[in-house]
Parts: C-alpha cells; sequence; structure tokens
C-alpha cells in the first residue's frame, strides 16, 4: 500500500496549494485608467481573490508514509482528508461571504467558484468516511478514494479561471493585488515536503 499511497501524496503536495498561473501572460499594463465604477469592480475581486487564496495558508500535510503501522497510516490519511475537507469547505464560505457585486454577472461567478469549492470538499469529506470505515490491512481499502479526490486538485491549477471568464472581472483581476498574489501563490512548506515513497 505504501507505493501507491505515496504517488497520491506525491501528486497532492504539488497541487494542494492550488497556487499556479504564476506564467500567465495574459496580464498587461495597458489597462485603461481607473473609474469611479471600475475602482468598485477592482475592490470587488480583490476581495474574492482573497477569500479564494485563503484555502493555500490553511495547514494541509500529507502524512509521513510508515507501512510498519497501518493503523496509523489509516488514521493519518484520514485526518489529512479532513484537513483539505475543512480548507476547501471555508474557502468556499468566504467566497460567499464576499458580498454583492458592482459588476453584472459577477455574483453568478463568483458563486460558480463556492460551487466548485464546496463539491471538492464534499469529495475530500467522502474520502475521509471512506478511509475510516476501510480495513487497515486491505491494500486497495481507502486509497481509491484519497487518490480521486486528490485528482480533483487539478481544477485549481488556474485559480483565476472562472473570474477570467467574463471580460470585466477579468480586468479588474489584473489590478487587483489580492488576484496577482493568487496568480503566483506556490505550495507552503508544509504541503510541498512530499514524504518519500516506501515500499
Amino acid at each position: 500500500m505504501g507505493v501507491r499511497l505515496a504517488a497520491a501524496l506525491a501528486a497532492s503536495a504539488l497541487l494542494a496549494g492550488c497556487g499556479s498561473g504564476g506564467d500567465d501572460s495574459s496580464a498587461t499594463s495597458s489597462t485603461p485608467p481607473s473609474t469611479s465604477s471600475n475602482d468598485a469592480a477592482v475592490a470587488y475581486v480583490d476581495k474574492v481573490c482573497a477569500a479564494a487564496s485563503s484555502f493555500v495558508s490553511v495547514p494541509k500535510t500529507p502524512p509521513k508514509l510508515d507501512a510498519t503501522d497501518q493503523n496509523k497510516l489509516k488514521a493519518d490519511m484520514a485526518a489529512y482528508m479532513g484537513q483539505m475537507a475543512d480548507a476547501f469547505g471555508s474557502t468556499a464560505t468566504r467566497l460567499r461571504e464576499v458580498g454583492p457585486s458592482p459588476v453584472a454577472g459577477g455574483d453568478e461567478q463568483v458563486e460558480k467558484m463556492a460551487a466548485t469549492f464546496t463539491d471538492v470538499a464534499k469529495t475530500f469529506g467522502d474520502a475521509r468516511s471512506t478511509i475510516e470505515q476501510a480495513d487497515a490491512n486491505d491494500p486497495v481499502g481507502g486509497i481509491q478514494a484519497a487518490g480521486d479526490a486528490i485528482a480533483r486538485l487539478d481544477e485549481f491549477t488556474e485559480p483565476l479561471k472562472q473570474l477570467e471568464s467574463h471580460p470585466e472581472l477579468a480586468a479588474a483581476a489584473q489590478q487587483a493585488p489580492s488576484c496577482q498574489a493568487l496568480r503566483t501563490l506556490r505550495p507552503s512548506t508544509a504541503t510541498s515536503e512530499a514524504p518519500p515513497a516506501t515500499s
């Protein structure tokens, strides 16, 4: 079970920060001068990006692999799935607390972002339950659920994708400090320390 779990955890360590987009060349410096309406859009989108980036700051430490103690490994993996579920769930809540959009269609785009976070939170929560109910001595039990949940982190390699599908929000995101920070976020030290594979 150790090798398969190591592969899953290595994937999660690369993606759990959900911050890619550092090579995004779409941002330009040719943005028109701000207007009061544009200022409101920038302020709104800045709050949205700050809420979305809160996911990265939540501790999501992969468990150390210890093939000699399957019960501990099972418990640690379940706890890790729980950390991820809580991180996605709390971010969805923060997105829904941003407030009304000054831009037509903004509320719908942010709700889509929040719905995605909520859905992935459920995936990790379900994986935690599956792992908790699995037989620790079963080399397959719970691992598929964990792998499926971790695979969904691919959806967060472009954290601004939803905003950038809306032209006015995309323009505001180019000026919002929190959105610029979100483009370059990388996994924290805790999330990037992938444990070595064991057999």
